[in-house]
């Protein structure tokens, strides 16, 4: 494994890492209420395409971080959506 390897594997650990405490605080509590949902969706789609790159170039640190993090995004994002659609209905 040469440096550049290494280099990518500890970013994204780190970055995967760093998504970890948000993650487990939204899904134990499920409270959504500070999460932007144009923020999540965007981001969501991200990390899902960064998983696509990841594929097509064959780049295991990129495809196993994002892989990682879009099942947690989503999740949190099917959350929000869930949460918004409640409201909606809700009404005033």
């Amino acid at each position: 494994m040469g440096p550049e390897e290494v280099i990518g594997s500890a970013a994204a650990m780190l970055t995967t890492a760093s998504f970890f405490p948000q993650a487990f605080h939204v899904l134990r509590t499920r409270d959504t209420q500070a999460i932007s949902l144009a923020m999540y969706t965007l981001f969501t789609a991200g990390i899902a395409l960064w998983g696509v790159y990841g594929l097509m170039t064959y780049q295991l640190p990129i495809i196993v971080s994002n892989g990682i993090t879009v099942v947690l995004a989503g999740l949190i994002l099917c959350l929000k959506i869930r949460d918004v659609l409640a409201a909606h209905h809700a009404g005033p």
